[in-house]
């Protein structure tokens, strides 16, 4: 959207402020740094519940790369490579076209790669990922990792007794604004609010939502049986509603309000609200069910809200193609180019293995941040709810990406160690 005069200047204004714009540019490490594994074990959080990352490197070539171990010396598992395999054939049509936030990579880097992954049996698939690719560090190496999955919820199609939380699907008062259109120091830069008057204000909180604010602009596509679960499935970003005759309804990320993702676990943790051991997703949707009015105003301090859309196949990552449980994982892309594999040691064993970047999350920010996907049913969801993994990440790039990068190419942006 186009607004001529005052408008115009207030944007811009609102955008310097939100944006934060700082020209201070980290520069990459001075050497390379073997990746880093804690021994300590981390106490399970829920699902994206820790604070997003503080201001720092602009992308991946900032925050420095160094290269990693060969590929063929780490431990790549043959059946997590086969699917690992599937899954970056999936992600190979938007890797050929894609413009790279991270500066490392560029479309045709990614043609050899995917060409052979067509062609590759699955009995080759290791082998596929140390011919074509080499292992890079990002920043320091020192990787978190938490979980989410696809939640089944109870829900129906329209309002009635039992089912009275509404589902809001995007709000025709919503506006993306990519601040990169204003300024170019702004590149990359995105906020989302709405008109009012001649100004772009912050959109609706979700208590201002809760209490009725877009009871005139949203949809609602649906109603849920339960406040508690449906503010769950807002941070996984999609879900299956279980209809009161047994069928399912898809629901997946459409928007979200703009607002800052606040996790409601870091903030009871801190009160005192929970015993230990309730720290898991489990424990807090606990204690908000058994303290209803004090689990409602919880819920509120976090201002993010999310607005769904009904989708007809399985959950879908940023990429638009299908999520796969064990494999698929929430990345920055300023950090990781989306479709890209990337291969975690942990203190958790079956967080360990080798992930295919295929989504990205509002609380997964910084290099080394990465949310792993674990699909849908108790099982994911128990999994999911306990991620709290540390350790290293390795990024796999397409051979000779880093010798270009190394050369300082106008395409890689800076260059960076070897």
């Amino acid at each position: 959207m186009e607004r001529p005069g005052r408008f115009g200047c207030e944007l811009v204004a609102l955008a310097l402020l939100l944006a934060g714009c700082s020209s201070k540019i980290v520069p990459p490490s001075q050497g390379p740094a073997p990746p880093t594994q804690p021994s300590a074990v981390a106490t399970p959080l829920p699902p994206a519940q820790t604070p997003s990352a503080p201001a720092g490197p602009a992308n991946a070539v900032a925050a420095g790369v160094v290269m990693g171990t060969p590929i063929t010396a780490l431990p790549i598992k043959r059946d997590q490579a086969v699917r690992a395999l599937a899954a970056f054939r999936t992600s190979c049509p938007s890797l050929v076209r894609r413009t790279d936030g991270s500066g490392l990579t560029r479309p045709s880097d990614w043609q050899e790669a995917c060409s052979a992954a067509n062609a590759t049996a699955d009995a080759e698939a290791r082998d596929f990922f140390s011919r074509y690719f080499e292992a890079v560090q990002i920043a320091d190496g020192k990787a978190f990792a938490t979980g989410y999955y696809e939640p089944e919820i109870a829900g129906s199609r329209d309002k009635r007794v039992g089912y009275e939380t509404p589902i809001y699907g995007r709000p025709s008062d919503l506006i993306d604004v990519d601040l990169g259109l204003f300024s170019d120091a702004l590149k990359g830069k995105k906020v989302r609010g709405r008109v009012d008057g001649t100004a772009l204000v912050p959109y609706h909180d979700r208590a201002a939502i809760e209490n009725g604010a877009i009871a005139k602009t949203a949809p609602i596509i649906a109603w849920a049986a339960d406040p508690v679960e449906i503010f769950f499935l807002q941070i996984q970003g999609s879900g299956r509603l279980r209809l009161p005759d047994g069928g399912i309804m898809r629901i997946g990320y459409d928007s979200q309000n703009g607002r800052d993702y606040t996790g409601i676990g870091a903030l009871m943790r801190t009160r005192g609200l929970l015993q230990p051991g309730q720290t898991s997703m489990q424990g807090i949707v606990a204690w908000l069910h058994a303290h209803p009015e004090e689990g409602r105003a919880i819920m509120q301090e976090n201002k993010s809200f999310v607005f769904f859309r009904e989708q007809q196949s399985a959950a879908q990552g940023a990429l638009g193609y299908v999520v796969t449980g064990g494999v698929s994982a929430a990345v920055d892309p300023k950090f990781v180019p989306l479709g890209a594999p990337i291969l975690l040691s942990m203190d958790r064993a079956d967080a360990s293995r080798l992930w295919i970047a295929q989504d990205t999350g509002g609380a997964i920010r910084g290099p080394n941040r990465v949310d792993t996907f674990w699909g849908a049913g108790d099982e994911a969801r128990l999994i999911a709810g306990g991620m709290a993994a540390r350790g290293s990440a390795l990024l796999l790039l397409p051979r000779g990406t880093v010798a270009r990068l190394a050369a300082g190419s106008p395409d890689g942006g800076a260059p960076i160690n070897r």
